[in-house]
């Protein structure tokens, strides 16, 4: 997360309108002074969520969720503070202003970046529709069943062959040629994009980052797709194309439709599958998965290439979900046809019955296999078996690899004492493996610090009970890292002064870039609500004992340090049993 400045937040803060932010997502009605509307948070039939006229916070006098603009993208959309900050910016037309830190690359500020590309999807758009080059390019959009309404919902455009024609219409609108090449679009003083039809790639919250040019003659230079190169804004491995369209059915339907193509997503999104997303360029990832993970998706379908190469990537993209005990369905789709093909051909029926038939990622992986090798054969038969039982035993979840391969036994009609489930063998520790080998500090205080500030952050204004807990038991010094006890210390006296406590406001008064650092770190978990005092009293009493060890182990170290003497020695000894007999216990108080 980029650290901001003061001023630019505060400046945030005046220009949000709740309403506004909360509109689009929710059926809000007047009534009075007020606005209502049916919970997102809880099942509802009577409206309980309410705003009130110049207020900055919702509150539900139902479940009893409250929070600002922040926590509502946060909780519904399931967007990262940092995300739900720039979001907000770009809505209300404020510019963050950054503050670098010494590890924080230099350069242009993000909102300049997106301003030029964003101009330049205007211009090549524009050069599309309104150019007799463009014409042509659109003649081809048609013949492939792209239509006028489709062109100018996902800003489908064209990159003129002609140098320098988008190089002085930039240059008109004051976008440097520094700035262009920072964002991809110029490289080495030529343009990076020439005579292909751009297809714009938005980051989660809709904002252009890069683009996507095909070619659409069959003697433009190289292969058929070309990519921006990697920026600051655009990160090839972490970006799921389409999901600034799909996000809000995602986080609420917990599911996802993966596919591998740009149009393929778009052609699905266009005719109502809005829960869908494809890879950028390259392989499905587990960065692009985790993206999906984050935003509690529960089902995975795959609608990948009908061809070899496209059930192959269903193998791996599958095995990324599974093993994070995510049920993964993958649809069995004609040979050499791929998503766009079978919407213009048989339209969007075919593809819901493909949905609705989709296999279990067993199932296909079984009959995927099978087709290389012969499980008829008592040899085929245990490679078969043997290498997707070793492929599920390095998943990460232990019950989700007890019946993965139980059914691989029934699949296989295989005994399970031969499929090695583990009611046959001796206990497995299963455990879970990083994408790469590296020696990356943990920092134990930190995760229990920031453990607790989350509940106190996300939960303290809809559950006072949380701040009585922390305020019976929790004192300064109980806070190991400095940035941590800032901010307990911040809250707490906003809290006893009635000041604002919703997540901006709690960001405008953090003085010091780790304490926004620390910040975006605590809140880049979500909470479990309905667990929130059991959980929280859970953690103040992490916090107690590890202030009571460390009490003792400093009494350790001066008893032999061999710098006290016997007295003293006797003295620190006494305490030290005094200490070692008060255990500490979590007050909760009556409320």
């Amino acid at each position: 997360m980029g650290t901001f400045s003061r001023e630019s937040l505060e400046l945030l803060r005046s220009r949000i309108d709740l309403v506004e932010v909360l509109s689009p997502y929710l059926k809000l009605q007047r009534a009075g002074a007020a606005h209502k509307a049916l919970c997102p948070f809880h099942d509802e039939k009577t409206p309980s969520f309410v705003i009130n006229r110049g207020d900055n916070h919702y509150h539900c006098f139902g479940c009893g969720a409250h929070g600002d603009a922040i926590q509502f993208l946060m909780t519904h959309l399931k967007m990262s503070f940092s995300e739900a900050v720039e979001s907000l910016a770009d809505r209300f037309h404020v510019q963050l202003e950054e503050v670098k830190g010494d590890n924080q690359p230099k350069g242009p500020p993000k909102a300049a970046l997106k301003d030029a590309l964003e101009r330049a999807c205007q211009f090549y758009q524009f050069y599309l529709l309104h150019t007799l080059e463009g014409h042509a390019a659109l003649d081809y959009l048609y013949n492939r069943g792209i239509t006028l309404d489709f062109i100018q919902q996902f800003q489908l455009g064209l990159a003129p062959k002609q140098p320098q024609i988008f190089s002085k219409a930039m240059w008109e609108q004051k976008i440097s040629n520094t700035l262009l090449e920072e964002v991809g679009l110029l490289s080495k003083g030529r343009e990076f994009f020439s005579d292909r039809i751009t297809i714009p790639i938005r980051d989660p919250q809709g904002s252009v980052i890069g683009f996507s040019a095909r070619k659409y003659k069959t003697d433009t230079f190289g292969g058929k797709y070309v990519n921006s190169p990697e920026t600051t804004l655009f990160k090839k491995s972490k970006v799921l194309f389409g999901l600034s369209f799909s996000r809000k059915t995602i986080a609420k339907t917990r599911k996802a439709l993966i596919v591998e193509g740009q149009i393929d997503a778009l052609r699905l999104i266009y005719s109502g599958f809005d829960w869908t997303v494809a890879g950028q360029g390259t392989a499905f990832g587990e960065e692009q998965a985790k993206e999906l993970i984050h935003l509690g998706v529960r089902q995975v379908y795959l609608g990948l290439d009908g061809d070899n190469a496209g059930q192959e990537a269903a193998v791996k993209i599958g095995n990324l979900f599974q093993k994070e005990g995510i049920e993964v369905f993958v649809l069995k789709l004609p040979e050499k046809c791929d998503p766009d093909l079978l919407l213009q051909e048989k339209g969007p029926e075919e593809w819901q019955r493909l949905i609705e038939t989709a296999q279990d990622y067993l199932t296909f992986w079984v009959e995927h296999l099978s087709k290389t090798i012969n499980p008829q054969s008592p040899a085929g038969k245990n490679e078969l078996v043997q290498t997707i039982a070793k492929r599920i035993r390095e998943w990460d979840h232990p019950l989700m690899v007890h019946e993965s391969l139980r059914k691989l036994a029934r699949l296989t009609q295989t005994p399970e004492s031969i499929v090695g489930t583990p009611e046959q063998n001796a206990p497995q520790v299963h455990i879970k493996r990083s994408a790469s080998v590296s020696f990356t500090e943990i920092d134990p205080d930190r995760i229990l610090e920031a453990d607790l500030l989350r509940w106190l952050f996300l939960m303290g204004e809809s559950c006072p009970n949380l701040i009585s807990i922390a305020e019976a038991n929790l004192k300064p010094e109980h806070f190991r890292v400095s940035a941590g006890r800032s901010l307990y210390e911040k809250y707490l006296e906003a809290t006893k002064e009635n000041k604002p406590r919703d997540l901006l406001s709690l960001a405008i008064d953090l003085e010091q870039a780790e304490q926004q650092l620390f910040m975006a770190d605590i809140l880049q978990k979500r909470v479990n609500r309905e667990r929130a005092v059991a959980c929280f009293v859970e953690t103040v009493q992490r916090l107690l004992e590890r202030h009571w060890m460390h009490q003792r182990e400093e009494i350790k170290l001066k008893i032999f340090s061999g710098t006290c003497s016997e007295e003293e020695v006797l003295e620190l000894a006494r305490k030290f049993d005094e200490i070692k007999k008060m255990r500490p216990q979590t007050i909760v108080p009556d409320q």
